[in-house]
Formats: C-alpha cells, structure tokens, sequence
C-alpha cells in the first residue's frame, strides 16, 4: 500500500468541502490521518476570501498517476472549476505533497503553512527527515 500526503485547501465553505473530501478519501481509499486545520491569506491573487488549508495522510492501492487523477476528479466531484485564474477562489485543492516519504510537490518548501500541516501529520516515531528527489535537491542548492 502507498502512504501519500496530500495537502488540502478552501475558500469557498471552506470546512464544509474539506470535510467533504476527508469522507470521501476515507470512504475511497485508507484516511490514516489528518492534521489541524490553519487559516492563510491568499497567495498570487489577494481580491478573495482567506484559505484554509490542512494535509491527510492516505493509504492507497493506487499508483502515483492514477491518484493524481482520482483526485482531479474528486475536486470535480466537490464542485472545483478550473479557470484561467490559477490563483483564484475555490470549492477544494487537493495535491499531492508526499509520496512514500518523499516530497513530490516544492511548494512544501516554499510555503510555510503546507510543510507545518504535513510535519504535523507524520509518523509521531519517525526522526528522519522526508527524503527529496535529486531533481529537487540540486534545485535547493
């Protein structure tokens, strides 16, 4: 079974639809758990209400690209549309961040909120860090 770690972000209703999609991640696949929820201002496009954002830690049978694709159409199913606006207002972002310890996503280093929420959720004896690609890693440097 894959453990995946996906952050998870509203600012449309937001704690109704991320309850929404933590019951339909726990209904659909393995919810290991979830982190505390944080409120943040918006990045890129400041004209909309407040995010809030959190991270679950799924098990899943899935690969890496089908995952990806179930979540795409779990936003859909959440009433997520997709506009030119890539900063804009939405119903539910769901991304993966972590993909069997390993970070998949750079925004977990870019965004404070993100790495806080997906640090909360990971295995309370784990010590190590997560690992990073290479790509990533010569990126950092």
């Amino acid at each position: 079974m894959n453990r995946v770690v996906i952050g998870i972000g509203s600012n449309i209703d937001p704690y109704r639809h991320i309850e929404r999609a933590l019951d339909c991640l726990a209904k659909e696949h393995r919810l290991i758990r979830s982190s505390s929820l944080s409120v943040t201002a918006p990045l890129g496009f400041a004209a909309q209400a407040d995010f809030v954002n959190g991270a679950a830690l799924i098990g899943t049978d899935l690969d890496i690209n089908r995952f990806t694709r179930y979540l795409k159409d779990l936003e859909q199913r959440l009433g997520r549309v997709k506009t030119e606006n890539k900063s804009g207002p939405r119903t539910i972002d769901l991304d993966i961040v972590v993909w069997n310890g390993t970070v998949v996503d750079d925004d977990y280093y870019k965004r404070d909120f993100l790495r806080k929420t997906v640090d909360e959720i990971r295995k309370p004896d784990s010590r190590r860090p997560f690992s990073v690609p290479a790509a990533s890693w010569k990126r950092q440097r």
